[in-house]
C-alpha cells in the first residue's frame, strides 16, 4: 500500500513547504487567500530537518533524493522549474508521488531575452556599454559591414520551436524578420513561423540565418549539436544566441570559431558548468554577450507558479486525475 491509497488531503489538513533560497514563493502564496498552512526553506538543512511536515514540496535546486526517507507524508513535488531531471521518477512512481513541473512560467522571459540578445548583438550595445565604461563618445563608422545593424528584413532560425521558440518567432515576427525553424514534429506547430521543417532541416536553417537562436531541450540528438560542422554551415555574419542548455554547444569549437572570425558573434545564457569559471575564454572575447542564466528571471515568476501551484492544489483536493504539467 503506498500513501497513494489514501485521500489527498483536504485544504484544513494540508501543509506545503517551500524550498528555494531566493524566490519569495511564501509571500507570494499567502497573498492568494488560500488559508493552506505553509512555510518557506532557504537551505538544503532547512528543507532536509521540516520535510516530514509537508505534504506538498515546491522545490528545484534545493532537492536530493535522500530526502524521500524522511517524508512520509509528502505528496506531490511541484517544481519551481521546468526541468526535472533532477527528480528520481521510479522512486517517486513506487511511493505515489506526484511530480508536476512550472510548464511555462519562464516563456515570456526567455523570449524576451532572446529577443533583446538579438537586439543588443544588432546594435551593437554591448561594445558602446565598454566605450561607456572608457568615457569614450564613439564616432560614426564609415565601414558598412562594421557599422550597427536592423533586424527588419533579416532571417532568424530557431532550433527547437516549442512554447519558447513560438513566442520568439512572434515576437521576431513584430520587428519584420524572416522567421524559419526546426520542431520534432513539424505537423504539430501552429503560428506565424515562415517555415518549420523537421530536425533533418537543422543545416539549412544554419546556412539561411542571420540569427540562430536555440531553445531546444538538451537531449541526445541536441547535445553538442552546435560544433565545428555546423558552425562551418553558418553565415561569417551570423550570431548565435543560446537560451537552451550550455550541453548543445561544443565550447571549444564555438570559442575557435568566434577568435578566428567564423561567425560575427554569440549571447550565451547556459553554460556546462555554472557558475561560468573565471578562466572561461568566453568573458574576454569581445563579440560575446555572456548572461549568468538569467533569461528565465522576471518579476512575475513567482505569479506564474502560484496559477500553476493552485490550479494543481485544487484539482487534488477534488479528487481529481491528471495534473497540470504532471510528469509522476
Amino acid at each position: 500500500m503506498t500513501i497513494s491509497d489514501t485521500p489527498f488531503p483536504t485544504t484544513d489538513n494540508l501543509t506545503i513547504g517551500f524550498a528555494h533560497h531566493a524566490y519569495q514563493l511564501k509571500e507570494r502564496f499567502a497573498a492568494r487567500d488560500t488559508d493552506v498552512d505553509h512555510f518557506q526553506v532557504y537551505t538544503p538543512e532547512q528543507l532536509n530537518d521540516r520535510i516530514a511536515d509537508m505534504d506538498v514540496l515546491v522545490v528545484s535546486g534545493l532537492w536530493n533524493d535522500a530526502l524521500l526517507e524522511n517524508a512520509p507524508k509528502l505528496r506531490w513535488i511541484q517544481s519551481v522549474g521546468t526541468g526535472y531531471d533532477q527528480f528520481p521518477l521510479d522512486q517517486l512512481r513506487e511511493r505515489g508521488i506526484h511530480l508536476s513541473r512550472a510548464f511555462g512560467v519562464m516563456r515570456e522571459a526567455v523570449a524576451e531575452q532572446a529577443l533583446a540578445c538579438m537586439l543588443s548583438l544588432a546594435r551593437h550595445l554591448h561594445f558602446l556599454r565598454d566605450e561607456q565604461r572608457k568615457h569614450n563618445w564613439r564616432p560614426y563608422i564609415s565601414d558598412i559591414p562594421n557599422r550597427e545593424d536592423e533586424l527588419a528584413g533579416k532571417t532568424v532560425g530557431i532550433v527547437g520551436i516549442g512554447l519558447i521558440g513560438s513566442r520568439v518567432a512572434e515576437l521576431a515576427k513584430a520587428f519584420n524578420m524572416r522567421v524559419i525553424a526546426t520542431k520534432g514534429n513539424p505537423s504539430t506547430y501552429d503560428g506565424p513561423a515562415d517555415k518549420v521543417t523537421g530536425t533533418e532541416g537543422l543545416h539549412d536553417l544554419l546556412r539561411e540565418s542571420d540569427y540562430v537562436v536555440l531553445t531546444c531541450p538538451l537531449t541526445d540528438e541536441t547535445a553538442g549539436m552546435i560544433n565545428t560542422h555546423t558552425l562551418g554551415l553558418m553565415k561569417q555574419n551570423a550570431f548565435l544566441v543560446n537560451v537552451a542548455r550550455g550541453g548543445c554547444v561544443v565550447d571549444d569549437d564555438l570559442v575557435l570559431v568566434l577568435k578566428s572570425g567564423g561567425i560575427a558573434g554569440a549571447a550565451l545564457d547556459h553554460f556546462h558548468e555554472e557558475p561560468l569559471g573565471t578562466d572561461s575564454p568566453y568573458w574576454d572575447l569581445d563579440n560575446v554577450i555572456v548572461t549568468p542564466h538569467n533569461a528565465s528571471e522576471t518579476q512575475m515568476y513567482e505569479e506564474n507558479l502560484m496559477d500553476i501551484l493552485i490550479e494543481n492544489m485544487g484539482r487534488l483536493t477534488r479528487g481529481e486525475t491528471g495534473l497540470l504539467h504532471q510528469i509522476v
